[in-house]
């Protein structure tokens, strides 16, 4: 079940890098909340992953402590790598 979620999620991010105007619809993806954030960076079994653009992340000075950055061009070459049993969960702007 964790298999397919993950799957989900890394074929989502993957449409969202085939149709780039999906993301600049102006439309904003679900948000989570503050506190549940907060217990998802404390939970080891949670992995943040922040997949901005090279150049947005470069020039952002926001930066998820604990985050772990992946280039979203190359999710072909590291989704394949992110452990089954966690949680991923993946940032952009």
């Amino acid at each position: 079940m964790r298999t397919a979620k993950l799957w989900a999620l890394v074929m989502a991010l993957g449409l969202a890098l085939v149709f780039p105007w999906s993301c600049a619809s102006g439309k904003e993806g679900p948000r989570v909340d503050q506190q549940t954030f907060k217990t998802w960076l404390a939970d080891p079994q949670v992995i943040i992953l922040d997949v901005r653009a090279g150049e947005d992340w470069e020039k952002s000075d926001k930066k998820i402590k604990g985050a772990v950055r992946k280039d979203p061009k190359e999710v072909k070459t590291w989704a394949a790598t992110l452990p089954k049993d966690k949680k991923i969960v993946l940032y952009c702007a």
